[in-house]
């Protein structure tokens, strides 16, 4: 079974083993839906079962089962934490994992055909920006908003655009 990563444990905290994660996921309250975690690093992986989560900030506090001092907790900053496919939320429509969408075709409706390929969604920003490759190698962003994405299609692993005029800059002849 394939393996999201979702989380950093970044830090620990206090003295009891409680550990400090970045959250990857958009959802803040992501851990509180979850049983147990995977968590990975120096070449060791184990399943964590998870006791009681809480928050600092935007930063998540989570105790888990057999970390129960701050060495234990020390021992695991720098993990990853992954979830399986079976614990991932089922998205409203028109909604989609990253993980799903990249690799997929870009093309445009207008003047610039087939785009590329989706390498990337950057999510700092305040849309969701589709980082496309193009066939020469160069880079394209795209805003995730409807006025410039017209349809997703999954299963023919389509994304479809409708750009205006210049929006993609050819840029000086080489």
């Amino acid at each position: 079974m394939e393996k999201i990563k979702i989380a950093k444990i970044v830090n620990a905290v206090g003295l009891k083993g409680e550990v400090k994660v970045y959250n990857y996921s958009d959802v803040r309250e992501r851990f509180e839906e979850l049983d147990e975690i995977i968590i990975s690093g120096k070449k060791q992986e184990s399943v964590k079962k998870i006791l009681n989560v809480r928050y600092q900030g935007n930063m998540v506090i989570l105790s888990l089962e057999g970390i129960d001092d701050r060495n234990k907790a020390e021992a695991v900053k720098d993990f990853d934490v992954y979830i399986t496919e079976d614990d991932l939320k089922e998205l409203p429509e028109d909604t989609f994992y990253v993980r799903d969408l990249i690799g997929m075709k870009v093309i445009d409706e207008g003047e610039y055909g087939e785009i590329g390929t989706l390498k990337d969604v950057l999510q700092n920003t305040s849309q969701d920006v589709y980082v496309v490759r193009t066939a020469e190698g160069r880079d394209v962003l795209i805003p995730a908003v409807k006025d410039f994405i017209r349809s997703v299609d999954q299963e023919k692993g389509v994304i479809t655009t409708t750009l205006i005029p210049g929006f993609i800059d050819e840029g000086p002849e080489a």
